[in-house]
Order: structure tokens, then C-alpha cells, then sequence
């Protein structure tokens, strides 16, 4: 994450999202559902471009999804986005999830992303991102 303060194992300290991973989001197994994690992802990366653009974006591709350790019911999971790129109409948007036990302090990594939003207009078509502020 680029020009984030970090924790000793480079977990950022400031999430987009923050949420608990609760029984209904679980596979029929018991684990927490790949999808629901993603879906938590979405919505970081989400906010981080309607920030960036200045209103409605929508999400056009996800790209590297690396699982690297489970989540489990209970767990605190703290989602990290930092814009990358950002072209005329679109934005990279780079997306790290970690995991933080119930009664613990210790987080650790579980996945992480690359989604890539497109600004959009009120009739759903692409929009110029306007430039960075500052």
C-alpha cells in the first residue's frame, strides 16, 4: 500500500471497510464463503473510486484474487484499497483484506486483489475521472 502508515507486518492502519465475519457467511463446510470476501472487497474498492471520481463508478474486472489464509466466524476483517492507476475513465484500485481474531491482536493477510472501476454517468455510461484534488 503505497505512502500508508503501517503495522510491524505491514498490515495499513487505516481500513476502507471494516465488518465481522458472521455464521451466514459461511460455505457448507463451516468456512467463510470466498465470495462473501469478495464481495466485501467490492465494496472497499467501490468506495474508494466513488471518492476518487467524484460519484457512480461500477466494477469491470478483478483480477490476481489470492486466497492466502482462511477466515473464520468471528473474525474481524479489515479491508485496505489504494488506488493505483487511474486513466481517463478508469481506476486500478489495488485491495487488501486482513483478518483479526475475536479475542486476539494479531492480524494476518488472507487475501488481496486488483479490481478496476469505470466512472460512470447518470445513464450508466463511461465519465472522465476528474483530476486528483490537491
Amino acid at each position: 500500500m503505497s505512502g500508508e502508515s503501517v503495522t510491524e507486518n505491514g498490515c495499513p492502519v487505516e481500513p476502507v471497510v471494516r465488518t465481522i465475519a458472521m455464521p451466514a457467511d459461511t460455505n457448507p463446510s463451516g468456512d467463510i464463503f470466498g465470495g462473501w470476501l469478495m464481495a466485501q472487497m467490492d465494496l472497499a474498492a467501490g468506495n474508494a473510486a466513488a471518492r476518487r471520481a467524484q460519484g457512480r463508478c461500477a466494477t469491470i474486472a478483478v483480477d490476481g484474487m489470492v486466497f492466502h489464509r482462511p477466515v473464520l466466524v468471528g473474525d474481524e476483517v479489515s479491508l485496505y484499497a489504494d488506488i493505483i492507476q487511474v486513466g481517463r475513465t478508469s481506476m486500478k484500485i489495488h485491495v487488501d483484506a486482513w483478518r483479526r481474531a475475536r479475542h486476539g491482536e494479531q492480524r494476518f493477510k488472507v487475501t488481496e486483489a486488483l479490481f478496476t472501476f469505470v466512472a460512470i454517468d447518470e445513464n450508466g455510461r463511461p465519465r472522465p475521472v476528474p483530476p486528483a484534488e490537491g
